[in-house]
């Protein structure tokens, strides 16, 4: 390998956009090819998450045109993560570097020449992130950089305003394979391997076509699955909180007896009713919390694949 670069790029029913990504990524890769930064072995990998639309059989029609097009098809719907981890699994040990991105030419491609040039320099790990967020409706703007602050008010380590548009050595692809849980957060993950990193930022456009594939309620799902995965802070704060119900019960009950000795009236059955509602409402609460580690330590036992490929298209042909 010589500086062999593959892109990543999950797809998941993007046929409305995926030839004008191939457009730009294959003037991207001729352009670096031609620079001499990358190898001629170079190569846009996509990655069909189990699209139910004819992303599939637009990626073949891809790679039959064009020999830098290579895909791989998993055996069905995996989820973002699972199939970003695919590809980047399958372009290791074939690439000196790997950049992922999205499929919806949100991220600017010519960001990557900039990534090359850091990966050049040294730097093992070069983050793609968003200098701004104008173009963001309040709602999409509040939500994201609050997931941000989340996970960080949570213990998680994330690099603010990045998301998975990213570009990784091959020796950092290496460290990443070493960690083997199911439900893997991989942004949370990739700040933890230590290697030297970059940032490059970049203003993110405008969805070229179809339709975002993280509302808001995945949105929190990804970020529910971060926190329970990397952090320990909710057991934490179970326990804190357990504690600070326990200080309050013992203060109510010296006070109870205090009014009780001086002839008053002890507190009546509303305040009583409250009590136990709300402390019946903060121990399902903890319960949930505690049932979520319970749940994902038992479907990290079963050790279940993430991931199945069905089909491969253009990966051992060369250009």
């Amino acid at each position: 390998m010589n500086n062999t670069l593959y892109i990543v790029v999950p797809c998941y029913n993007e046929e409305e956009v995926l030839r004008e990504t191939a457009s730009r990524l294959r003037g991207k890769m001729r352009a670096l090819i031609s620079a001499g930064k990358i190898s001629g072995g170079s190569r846009v990998l996509f990655v069909n998450d189990g699209s139910r639309d004819k992303t599939w059989e637009m990626i073949r029609a891809l790679s039959a045109e064009d020999a830098l097009f290579t895909g791989v098809a998993l055996s069905r719907n995996r989820g973002h993560q699972n199939a970003l981890l695919a590809g980047l699994m399958t372009a290791r040990g074939r690439a000196d570097m790997v950049v992922s991105m999205d499929a919806d030419l949100q991220d600017d491609v010519d960001a990557v020449d900039r990534m090359v040039d850091e990966y050049l320099s040294g730097a093992d790990v070069v983050y793609g992130v968003r200098n701004k967020r104008e173009k963001d409706a309040f709602l999409k703007r509040f939500t994201a950089e609050g997931y941000y602050k989340l996970l960080d008010a949570m213990g998680v380590e994330v690099v603010f305003n990045h998301a998975d548009y990213r570009l990784l050595s091959a020796r950092a692809l290496d460290a990443l394979s070493q960690y083997g849980e199911r439900n893997m957060f991989i942004r949370g993950i990739i700040p933890m391997l230590g290697y030297k990193t970059a940032t490059v930022t970049y203003e993110r456009g405008e969805r070229f076509a179809g339709e975002s594939k993280y509302p808001l309620k995945k949105m929190l799902a990804l970020a529910s699955d971060g926190v329970y995965s990397l952090s320990m802070k909710p057991l934490r704060f179970i326990t804190g909180l357990g504690v600070t119900l326990l200080v309050l019960a013992a203060a109510l009950l010296i006070y109870a007896i205090v009014r009780l000795c001086m002839g008053y009236t002890i507190l009546d059955w509303k305040i009583v009713t409250i009590s136990v509602w709300g402390v019946g409402g903060l121990i399902l609460l903890a319960l949930g919390i505690i049932g979520e580690y319970v749940g994902r330590a038992y479907m990290e036992l079963k050790g279940r694949p993430r991931y199945h490929i069905g089909e491969t298209v253009g990966l051992d042909r060369k250009l």
